[in-house]
């Protein structure tokens, strides 16, 4: 398994991915779209138009993971990113809460919390 320590980022694609790609295709995807380097060691996360699937895609310096989720009912609450921006970056907490179903528009940090950050 993984962890994500306090220097790993998260990076959310804001756009829809196709779903077949493996760890080839979400390693270009990163690289060439994302423009970020695919084994810096933070994580890469993409989801299909309907916003029901999603993969993730992690460097741990041994080799690369490629994780993916299929929701039976419903839909993630995807970020929305800046116009022309085609990645958001999250925390840990922020990944955890989009993962379990928790719409991040509508939560509220405690003031002098971190909010979202815009990633290029």
């Amino acid at each position: 398994m993984f962890a994500l320590g306090p220097a790993t980022k998260v990076y959310v694609a804001t756009g829809a991915t196709d779903m077949r790609k493996g760890f080839d295709g979400l390693f270009g995807l990163v690289r060439d779209e994302l423009l970020c380097d695919p084994l810096s060691g933070h994580l890469f996360l993409f989801a299909n138009a309907a916003r029901t699937r999603l993969k993730l895609l992690f460097w741990d310096a041994s080799g690369l993971w490629v994780c993916a989720k299929r929701l039976e009912k419903g839909r993630f609450h995807w970020p929305e990113a800046a116009p022309g921006t085609k990645s958001v970056k999250l925390r840990a907490e922020e990944l955890a809460m989009l993962v379990g179903g928790i719409d991040l528009k509508r939560t509220q940090p405690r003031r002098g919390w971190y909010r979202l950050e815009r990633a290029g």
